[in-house]
């Protein structure tokens, strides 16, 4: 069993004709992924791949082919416009591989998907992967098999470097979701571990943080009063000085706040165990 994207998904791709677009939709295409149409403003008729159809519009998009999830491939100055188009043509599931979206146009973004109680990961993330089912963004489908570990990661990187470890002991996932580390985005730790907690297929949960912000204590605090399932986890940028941008906006330290020495007290508070580098994690796990 997986989380928010399964074999039955069907995948709407935003952006399909631009460069980043047409080779990630070929990369999801060759995975299996169920991808019913593309969209395009003014390149609706033509074909990709010469088996998907591509739209002016999500809402034609989403009348002709019933697509239930989209991921958006656009440049950042567009972005918001375009989660705002899935949201408004009923896209419950929006997945937003973009980088650089600015802060205020993701208040604006987050403010109106929560009203429209729409689903959103990202923005940019590496989106979702369920191994041997469906893969939704860019976390390569060979360095992950199917099992029962659920993977929530703030980091990209790290993300495919975790998978591998497990993947080389033999350990399989049942979905690994991406969230990204800006400061604005959608979904978020909490919202995963909930996810897997209730899925009967996840028996572990593997929970990758990093510097800046608070995310990783809050969910601390939701694992401590909630979770019935065991949680391993890695906080990256252990020895960032303060004050120092890690990869993106949403990893830096201020004030203080947001170190790892903090984030890594308050999981082991919480019962979890914190590896001490990636490669660690499969280990902790058995």
């Amino acid at each position: 069993m997986s989380i928010l994207i399964d074999r039955n998904s069907r995948l709407l791709v935003q952006g399909i004709t631009g460069h980043d677009g047409l080779f990630h939709t070929q990369q999801m295409f060759e995975y299996g992924t169920n991808i019913v149409a593309g969209v395009t403003p003014g390149k609706g008729g033509e074909w990709v791949l010469d088996k998907i159809p591509v739209f002016d519009s999500v809402k034609v998009a989403v009348e002709a082919t019933g697509a239930d999830t989209s991921i958006i491939f656009v440049p950042a100055r567009f972005a918001a416009d375009a989660m705002f188009e899935a949201a408004d043509a009923g896209i419950p599931l929006i997945v937003c591989i973009t980088e650089g979206v600015p802060v205020q146009d993701m208040m604006r973004v987050r403010d109106y998907l929560d009203q429209k109680e729409v689903r959103l990961v990202g923005p940019n993330c590496p989106g979702l992967l369920t191994p041997g089912e469906c893969k939704v963004g860019i976390i390569p489908g060979n360095i992950s098999i199917p099992g029962r570990v659920g993977v929530v990661s703030r980091s990209g990187t790290l993300t495919y470097e975790v998978l591998y470890a497990l993947k080389e002991v033999g350990m399989g996932v049942s979905t690994c979701v991406g969230i990204g580390g800006d400061p604005i985005n959608g979904t978020n730790f909490i919202d995963c571990l909930r996810l897997f907690n209730q899925d009967p297929q996840t028996d572990k949960v593997v929970m990758i943080g990093e510097i800046g912000g608070t995310d990783e204590e809050k969910a601390a605090e939701y694992i401590l009063d909630f979770m019935t399932k065991p949680v391993v986890s890695f906080v990256a940028g252990q020895t960032a000085p303060p004050g120092k941008r890690m990869g993106h906006a949403g990893a830096i330290i201020e004030g203080g706040s947001g170190t790892a020495v903090e984030k890594i007290k308050a999981l082991q508070d919480a019962g979890v165990r914190v590896a001490r580098h990636p490669e660690e994690i499969p280990e902790l796990l058995m």
